[in-house]
């Protein structure tokens, strides 16, 4: 397992977006603040104190002990008095004052008024650690994002402080994590800090969350899978993170949650350690004793979500998402080169490579003079300079054919389909086993591409599926039976290698769309 540390706790110091005291015009301050902060045994402790203007959300830094000008008003003073201790131990302690600067303001956090923040779950024999705590102060009636003006720190139970402060203008939160064989999160927001900050939770009153991670679909072995709490109202828990695993795939953990709203998250690294991406599938609500499991990297991954498009006398397309997880959406996208023709007949009205990497602006377009049937075909591959994709890598390439008719006088969005192919009954390294058959779903879906231009409802008419074990030279038809919404095609699998997988769906009106994942899933 990799270990690697990182701020995953909690996100909302980093987002501070702190000015320079340098940053407020001379003649407009009429006051100034200095604040001391003192250590657990009484002693100077040097800080960084963020100063946050009430109700504007002005934002200061200042190191503590030196004296910051600022306009009249009222102000908070928030803190984390972080202070060394043996064999690189340490102590936070969180605090906060509610100021008023009218001339010389002086105000002091003293973290021997701090009180410990305590946390307890009737835990399960395996967890004999002390909870780990990320806790933060925020500036609760800035706007209506707390979380974006705040202050923290994480430690373990026994060495994170609180200073008690009952203002209505602070909130406090805090994320709690039990480890053992599952994991155990517990967030509590509050108005205040409250004289006994912490809390006491019961299994039976939380939800689960469980993760399965596949291999063979990404771009790095190595993934870190996350949760961050997501409240529906933006409150001061709001992108706090536990992290649920770092390790190589395929694995499985499962992580015990307070009932609410959650974000799984998962990050890949390649194998020099660089941050590499990953995805943000969707946020989950869930209730106590409810659960729901969260995938990633399940096969096959293949385009997300744009459709050809006829726009200002063109036919348009955005070369973006065309290899991606599909439990995770957009977010969980590869980037990709790819070559893009459009024709009409068997004249090529365009060609263009391009690539969604290092850019968001990358866009197909070619003018069309005449209305009549085109052909667009995108042949996509990832693409990430600099990393080593694993041997084997799945879903290494997709192609699209889309037949429809376009008039350059009339904008809209083409009705071609995207296809999703489900395979069924694979492990956990998105494998068959040899000489034997898959079901594999498939759903022909289209979605708006942009709300100015006219989007039809279709309905697929036909849909066939291929398959082939030797790169695409040679395919053989799936038997496909159709089922309400979506369609089951059955695959015979070659002895060893890979599949890949082809469909074709098309609508009543003689638009037609073939779409091939290359390497979909492997045997073994």
């Amino acid at each position: 397992m990799t270990v690697r540390r990182r701020s995953l706790a909690f996100v909302g110091v980093a987002a501070l977006v702190p000015l320079l005291a340098s940053a407020v015009p001379a003649q407009a301050a009429s006051g100034s603040l200095a604040v001391t902060t003192l250590g657990r045994h009484g002693a100077k402790v040097a800080t960084t104190v963020t100063v946050v203007a009430v109700p504007s959300g002005q934002t200061y830094s200042v190191a503590s002990g030196k004296r910051i000008t600022l306009p009249s008003g009222r102000y908070l003073a928030m803190t984390d008095i972080w202070e060394h201790g043996s064999e690189g131990l340490g102590t936070d302690t969180l605090g906060a004052e509610v100021v008023q600067v009218p001339g010389s303001t002086s105000v002091t956090l003293d973290a021997r008024k701090g009180k410990a923040v305590k946390v307890s779950l009737d835990t399960p024999a395996d967890v004999t650690d002390a909870p780990r705590i990320s806790a933060q102060v925020c500036a609760a009636t800035v706007s209506n994002m707390p979380s974006a003006f705040s202050t923290g720190g994480w430690n373990y139970q026994g060495s994170i402080y609180a200073i008690p402060n009952s203002s209505r203008l602070l909130q406090f939160g805090y994320l709690a994590q039990w480890s053992g064989h599952d994991s155990y999160v517990a967030v509590k927001n509050t108005t205040g800090i409250p004289a006994a900050p912490g809390g006491s939770f019961k299994r039976s009153g939380l939800a689960t969350m469980r993760f399965s991670v596949r291999s063979g679909t990404q771009m790095a072995q190595d993934n870190d899978t996350a949760l961050q709490a997501s409240p529906s109202t933006d409150n001061c828990t709001t992108d706090m993170m536990t992290e649920v695993r770092d390790d190589s795939a395929p694995y499985s953990a499962t992580v015990h949650v307070t009932p609410g709203t959650w974000q799984p998250r998962d990050d890949l690294f390649a194998s020099n350690g660089d941050d590499i991406g990953g995805g943000f599938p969707k946020v989950r609500t869930l209730k106590a004793g409810q659960s729901f499991t969260q995938s990633f990297g399940r096969a096959a991954w293949s385009p997300m979500h744009y459709l050809p498009t006829v726009a200002r006398k063109s036919v348009r397309f955005i070369p973006d998402a065309l290899i991606g997880d599909p439990d995770v959406g957009i977010s969980g996208a590869d980037p990709t080169k790819e070559t893009v023709v459009l024709s009409k007949g068997s004249t090529t009205v365009k060609k263009q490579t391009l690539t969604n990497w290092g850019s968001s602006d990358a866009e197909f377009s070619a003018g069309i003079r005449s209305a009549g049937w085109y052909d667009l075909t995108v042949d996509a591959h990832r693409y990430r300079p600099g990393v080593t994709f694993p041997a084997g890598m799945l879903s290494s390439r997709v192609t699209l054919d889309w037949h429809f008719k376009a008039d350059p006088a009339r904008p809209m969005v083409a009705p071609v389909f995207m296809t999703r192919f489900l395979p069924t009954g694979l492990n956990s390294h998105n494998q068959a086993a040899a000489n034997s058959t898959t079901t594999v779903d498939v759903s022909a879906g289209r979605g708006s591409q942009d709300p100015d231009l006219k989007f039809t409802t279709v309905t697929a008419k036909s849909v066939r599926v291929w398959s082939s074990a030797d790169g695409g030279r040679t395919w053989k038809a799936a038997t496909v039976r159709h089922s309400g919404s979506t369609w089951q095609a059955s695959v015979h699998n070659p002895a060893s290698g890979a599949v890949a997988l082809r469909s074709e769906v098309t609508d009543a009106a003689g638009d037609r769309s073939v779409e091939t994942v290359y390497r979909a899933y492997a045997i073994g």
